[in-house]
Order: C-alpha cells, then structure tokens, then sequence
C-alpha cells in the first residue's frame, strides 16, 4: 500500500534533485528520506529512481506517480479539512425523521438553537410514524428517528441508542356542548357510548386497548392521521376524542374541550440513533437540543 507521506518524500526529491535537498525541505535526516523511498519502492514493487553519481532522475514509474502525487496530495488534505470540520461542528449534516406532533413541538426550538449553536451544521426533516421512522434508521435513510411508544414493549430498540426526552398523556377532547366538557377530570368508562375519532394507527390501536380494558368497545366513526382533523371533527360536534398533549398543544382546539382523562395513558417520546451514529457530532448535538427542547 502506498502512503501518503512517502508520497510526500518522492515529491521533494523529484523537486529537489537529491535526498540530502529533500531531507532539508521536509526538515528531517538524509537517511530518513532514503528509508522512506525504499519503503515506497517496496510498494511499489518497481524502481521510482535512477542514481548515477551525483544525478538522480525518475524513472518511468516514478515519473507517473509523481504525477498522480499532487492530486492524490491535494485530496488528501481536503478530505482532511473536511472530517475537521465536521469534527468541530463547523459543517455537517444531520437527517432528522419525526412524527407529526414532535414536528410542530419539540423539532423547531431544537433547531433553532442548533443553528444558533453551530451554524454550518445542515439539518433535514422529514415526517414519518413509527414504526416506519424506526425502519428508516435501520435502513440508513435517516440520521436520528424521533419516535413514541405505548408502554415497555420488550427489547423493539435494543440495538439502538435509546435518549428519552419526555411523557407524553393523553388528553380527552369534547365538543364544547358535551355533557362532560365541564369536568376536571372523565371516566374513559363514561363515554362508552360515544362516537369516536382516532388518530394514527398505533395510537388507534393504544385507545381500542384502553377501551377495552375500562370494558367497551369504542365506536369509531372517524379516523385520521391528520390531528388537526381530529380536533376539526371534535369541534364540528361529531365525536371525541383522546389525543397526545404534544398533539393539542401544536394546534388551538377550536369549538372543542380539554378534559383530563382516567385511566392515565401515557406515551414515552424518545429520540432514536444508532450506536455509532450517537459519536458523530453533529448528530450528538442535535441529540442535546432535542433533550433541551423537550426539558422547556
């Protein structure tokens, strides 16, 4: 394998004209430079340099890899430049996949301040549920999956870097005429008989589950991953609802009421990444930020 500061050395020397000139323009020893061109002939498995008394002159091989040494040089240290950059958060670029709610909460402050932060780190966004979010990971399609789940639900992210940011409870919504929409608190029980609007399909299926344990089955008219649609619909007095804080929170539920509702049901926000993704730092940044936003 040819390295990169032999290359250097046949540089000098091909400038030069000698190893002793060579020696003094890359400040070390004569022998030194002759070591190294042996090493570099060695790789090469061919002569670079003819000797004649006092001349030397490259050969044909050398000729070309003296060519080809500039450019290879020359890459070399932009590439160099580059990885520091990156390293010190000076460029960079982190892609960023979230749910629809962490997407008008959590994501704008976080960006914000990174920004703010390190100004030439690029961020990405795109919105997606999990589980798909958490395929996108895996696939390498993203950077960071911003991600909920209900409850533990055995070792699903064991193989990735798990940074929780909050908990999240449902909250009951009602139109603003319902007979419960003045109360603190409602029994999931109480509103056995209502017609009902569910979300996206995993929250769908944590409400079914908690219905069913208070014992009923919710009817459900209406679904939609759309949670301004949602609160729409609630307030146009078609139904109810029970709906992530994050979710309310990120739109104003006009023509509809905020109700606690028991049992209590709560979702864990996380932030996913992989392990060798989390020493990136752009990636650990963005990671900080997100921990930050979700603290406020």
């Amino acid at each position: 394998m040819i390295e990169a500061r032999h290359l250097r050395v046949l540089r000098a020397v091909a400038t030069t004209g000698s190893f002793s000139a060579a020696a003094r323009e890359l400040g070390c020893t004569q022998p030194a430079v002759s070591q190294q061109m042996k090493a570099l002939e060695s790789s090469a498995g061919t002569p670079l340099l003819i000797r004649t008394g006092r001349e030397m002159r490259l050969t044909q091989a050398g000729e070309a890899l003296v060519r080809h040494a500039s450019g290879i040089l020359a890459g070399l240290t932009a590439a160099e430049e580059e990885v520091a950059a990156i390293a010190g958060l000076r460029a960079g670029r982190v892609r960023l996949v979230s749910f629809p709610s962490g997407s008008s909460t959590l994501v704008p402050g976080a960006l914000a301040a990174l920004r703010a932060a390190h100004p030439g780190t690029q961020v990405s966004l795109v919105e997606a549920e999990p589980p798909r979010s958490v395929e996108m990971l895996r696939d390498g399609d993203c950077d960071i999956a911003l991600a909920f789940r209900y409850g533990a639900t055995g070792d699903e992210w064991e193989d990735l870097v798990v940074r929780p940011l909050l908990t999240d409870r449902l909250i009951g919504l009602l139109p603003e005429g319902h007979r419960l929409a003045g109360a603190e608190t409602v029994g999931i029980g109480e509103l056995a008989e209502e017609s009902w609007i569910a979300g996206c399909p995993r929250c769908r299926r944590q409400l079914v589950e908690v219905c069913e344990t208070s014992g009923f089955t919710p009817r459900i008219d209406f679904a939609t991953d759309d949670y301004p649609a949602v609160i729409g619909l609630v307030g146009a007095g078609l139904g109810v609802a029970v709906l992530p804080a994050l979710a309310i929170e990120s739109v104003r539920p006009k023509g509809a009421r905020t109700v606690t509702v028991e049992p209590a049901v709560e979702r864990e926000i996380v932030a996913l990444t992989l392990p060798d993704l989390a020493r990136v730092p752009a990636v650990a940044a963005t990671l900080d930020q997100l921990s930050r936003a979700a603290a406020r």
